[in-house]
């Protein structure tokens, strides 16, 4: 009896691969057999029509986002990526990890559930792999660590949960790592790569303190928003001279910002809600479209160099002084488009009460040492008191404008 199960086995087998053979313009057997039980495992939401090309009386490599190299699969591409589609449902497959040959791996948003399988680890030339808004579940640990080739992980918007395993930091061709709107915990390991040029973190519950050498200097766009990160960074954003786009807001960051960091090439630069203090002291005039340092403990006078900063929000700090004539003549000629410097105690601004601001631009003054021009508009979060109570702001201050 056994020797005949042996028999039948391996002549199913050999019927297999000949029928494989013939249909599938000689795909790969185990390619092929991983796409089936792929196919198994997912599905169309109601509205997609991802899947009506597989047809396995066909070529494989003729199906929706398969891409093949002679007669093994190299990329995946699963759902549809037009905006507006509902994707996929079902589960990750554990077979994917007998593509082999796989270079490619990606999954539209969906609703794909389970973990991703521990088999991932077994592609070994996998460079990308994009797998997000879903709502993939566990940790990275077993999954993708033996992947040294990669170059983009993208899991973002998943229900990622534990720690970002440390060996993705030694991930020497990596490029892009996006793991935001996940749950992940613990520190961020260091980053010995010289090729990563973004590094998206934001939304998850990481803690604990950042390096000088934490992150390479190639980095690009840098986003840890919304953690419970600590500690000062000015050695670290010190050495980062290529950023584009910085946001660390919404975390417990202490200590001062470098002069040198207002001269980096960045668009965008969100730093609002943490524990950042000091003066500012930028080295030349500031082109930095986008400043947000809004809720920290900055102090000291304004300085003019931020004149140029279209979208300007200083408030909930502790700066003094006189708003400087040269942002007031840049927000009159509506170069600056938004100017908010609520809740400080800064003590005056030069600015004709007859003036009218320009429609286009928006400042707030609200809850200063100084009455505000009445013609300002604020957000409703500056309250409604207009101006600081008078022991707050020294016995010379007289409810002046000027």
């Amino acid at each position: 009896m056994k020797k005949l199960y042996h028999l039948i086995t391996a002549s199913l087998v050999l019927y297999l691969s000949i029928t494989i053979s013939v249909t599938t313009a000689m795909l790969d057997p185990v390619d092929f057999l991983a796409l089936q039980a792929i196919r198994k495992s997912l599905n169309d939401l109601p509205g997609s029509n991802f899947f009506s090309s597989w047809d396995f009386t066909s070529d494989p490599c003729n199906f929706n986002g398969v891409y093949c190299v002679s007669d093994r699969v190299i990329a995946l591409n699963l759902g549809d990526p037009t905006a507006g589609s509902p994707g996929l449902t079902g589960h990750i497959h554990p077979y994917i990890g007998k593509l082999s040959s796989l270079i490619e791996l990606s999954i539209v948003p969906g609703r794909i559930i389970g973990t991703l399988p521990d088999t991932l680890n077994q592609l070994k030339n996998l460079r990308f792999l994009a797998i997000s808004k879903n709502f993939i579940s566990g940790d990275l640990h077993y999954s993708i660590t033996e992947l040294k080739n990669l170059r983009t992980i993208d899991l973002s918007y998943n229900q990622l949960t534990g720690s970002i395993p440390r060996r993705i930091g030694t991930f020497r061709s990596l490029n892009n790592l996006i793991l935001c709107h996940n749950h992940l915990s613990g520190s961020i390991p260091p980053f010995f790569t010289q090729s990563l040029t973004r590094l998206d973190l934001k939304h998850n519950k990481l803690t604990g303190y950042l390096l000088r050498w934490s992150f390479p200097s190639t980095l690009q766009y840098l986003s840890l928003s919304g953690n419970h990160l600590t500690g000062p960074v000015n050695r670290l954003l010190t050495r980062l001279n290529r950023l584009n786009y910085l946001d660390l807001s919404m975390n417990q960051f202490t200590g001062r910002i470098p002069a040198n960091l207002f001269t980096f090439p960045i668009s965008d630069l969100q730093l609002q809600r943490n524990m950042f203090t000091g003066n500012l002291q930028p080295l030349n005039q500031v082109m930095i479209g986008t400043i947000d340092i809004s809720h920290n403990k900055f102090y000291g006078e304004i300085p003019p160099l931020f004149s140029s900063v279209q979208k300007l929000y200083m408030n909930h700090n502790k700066f003094t002084g006189k708003v400087p004539e040269s942002m007031v003549a840049n927000l009159m000629s509506a170069n600056i488009q938004i100017l908010y410097l609520q809740h400080n105690y800064l003590s005056g601004i030069q600015i004709n009460p007859m003036a009218e601001i320009p429609l286009s631009s928006s400042v707030c003054l609200q809850y200063n040492c100084m009455v505000p021009p009445t013609h300002t508009t604020c957000p409703a979060s500056a309250g409604t008191e207009s101006t600081r109570p008078a022991d707050q702001c020294g016995s010379g201050w007289k409810g002046k404008q000027n």
